[in-house]
């Protein structure tokens, strides 16, 4: 039987595992940190707190189903959701915030209060984003992005004019809506995906869709229940995880990574997807000759944001708080750019709170809650525990002033996880927390390659890679770096029983 190793259990090695494990393999998954889940790892504090560390926004289920649904089973199975509505809040200025409504209807009746006529106008704007969310999940997201003899099919390149590969995300949004609330609202997504709105193509409109159309849902427990649930079915069929077990080198014989070096001890395998950091792997446990990626590369790269995140915890409950706020109470646009086009720490930053316990009880001790706070900030920042400080006051006296009291004195935990952290705990490239941005020049084919170009038997999967950031693209990445591994190892195997 031919042995595959995993490196990393974030969500898309958890999903190449289980793919490959259930296709009959020995399947072994590496992860340097204690707990699996990768950025989606939870944080438990002896007073009894639970945090998500990172994903908190439970988009696109029907990939999650889809995953489940590969194995003969269906999420319902695993874990509850809890559809949210209002789905979340978001903070204009003082006194001035707007519940977004889970229901459609209500929430056309809300643009129509915001800019007359957008009602009608949000009902086309959503028809085409329906139409790339559809065409994308179907033809799209599930192409390993190796050549462009991928996208050589009639009905989709009938549609791509309509995909609107090629405009601007910013123009697109402005041809329907004029109102400064309606444009932020629909380019809010754009900032966590990467970009400036102006350099990411209209594509994404489909995230609006995916948002404001499918819902916003709470996995029960947070997405920690995601990842036991995708861990338990993994070890269901087969694989193997180790814990505390750091890679340290990608060990090759005649043209192929024939094992994997951890804690000095040696790992055989037959085929290898690095569910790490890409740029890690590529420098840190290859020779340079047998790399995808120069340094120069990486670094003319637009990465996605990383997040200065603090972990809160108040002994008493903050009615006046929904489960996700969005504080747009400063400009989006200079916020970005001071990510994107002149990078350095934001002078009037947007935020976003997530207070998951207004959703669930479980994850508190009884009567207190649980909020974080998440920033935005370029990645490769300097950190500095001053640095964190001094932004956690900005952050804190918008808060207070949004729930009408000073919540400081009730904080009762508190951690900060910043650049830094993401580079200790992920070796995340500038301590990214997204991965790479979606812009035009690094979509699909643009993407760094999910096969090493030298080593046959060595693929990659994750955020850095197809079809890009975030929870549902890593588990299909994890699916399409499997399929690739199959293709490989039943070539290999057909080859050898001539032989």
């Amino acid at each position: 039987m031919s042995i595959v190793s995993i490196i990393g259990a974030g969500f898309s090695g958890i999903s190449a595992a289980t793919y490959l494990a259930s296709a009959g393999y020995e399947v072994h998954v590496f992860e340097k940190n204690s707990l699996p889940g990768g950025r989606a790892r939870q944080l438990k504090t002896e007073s009894g707190y639970i945090f998500d560390m990172g994903p908190s926004w439970y988009w696109m289920p029907d990939v999650f189903e889809k995953y489940f649904g590969d194995f003969g089973h269906s999420v319902s199975e695993f874990y509850s959701l809890k559809r949210l509505d209002p789905a979340f809040d978001v903070v204009f200025g003082k006194n001035d915030t707007t519940h977004i409504p889970d229901r459609y209807t209500a929430l056309r009746q809300l643009f129509e209060e915001i800019e007359l006529g957008s009602a009608l106008r949000l009902d086309q704007f959503m028809e085409e984003a329906e139409y790339k969310y559809k065409t994308g999940m179907e033809s799209l997201v599930y192409k390993p992005g190796i050549s462009l003899s991928e996208f050589a099919d009639i009905e989709l390149m009938k549609g791509v004019f309509r995909l609107q590969v090629f405009s601007s995300f910013s123009k697109h949004v402005r041809n329907y809506f004029t109102h400064p609330k309606l444009i932020a609202l629909m380019e809010f997504p754009i900032l966590f995906l990467g970009a400036l709105p102006e350099n990411t193509p209209a594509l994404y409109s489909l995230m609006n869709y995916a948002g404001l159309k499918l819902g916003t849902h709470y996995p029960e427990g947070g997405f920690g229940s995601v990842v036991k649930a995708m861990v338990d079915l993994a070890k269901k069929k087969g694989v193997t995880f180790h814990y505390n077990a750091n890679v340290e080198k990608i060990e090759i014989k005649d043209c192929e990574a024939n094992a994997l070096l951890v804690d000095g001890k040696l790992f055989h395998c037959d085929a290898i997807v690095a569910a790490a950091d890409y740029h890690h792997v590529e420098t840190k446990l290859l020779p340079a000759k047998f790399r995808n990626y120069t340094e120069e590369y990486w670094s003319k790269k637009t990465f996605a944001p990383s997040s200065l995140i603090f972990y809160l915890g108040f002994n008493k409950k903050i009615p006046s708080l929904q489960h996700h706020t969005l504080f747009f109470d400063e400009d989006l646009t200079q916020h970005s750019k001071e990510i994107y086009a002149n990078p350095q720490w934001p002078s009037k930053p947007l935020f976003y709170t997530c207070c998951a316990s207004r959703s669930d009880e479980t994850i508190v001790p009884y009567g207190h809650e649980s909020i974080f706070l998440l920033m935005p900030i370029a990645p490769g920042l300097s950190d500095t525990e001053e640095m964190r400080e001094k932004y956690f006051h900005v952050m804190m006296k918008r808060l207070n002033q949004q729930c009408g009291e000073d919540l400081t004195p009730h904080i009762d935990y508190k951690k900060s996880y910043c650049v830094n952290d993401f580079l200790e705990d992920y070796n995340s490239y500038k301590g990214n927390a997204y991965g790479l941005a979606n812009t035009l020049r690094q979509t699909a084919i643009l993407k760094p390659k999910i096969r090493n170009k030298h080593l046959h038997n060595l693929f990659y999967a994750g955020q850095l890679t197809v079809p890009g950031p975030g929870v549902p693209p890593s588990i299909i990445s994890g699916k399409i770096a499997a399929q690739q591994v199959l293709q490989h190892l039943s070539k290999k195997e057909k080859h050898e029983s001539i032989f």
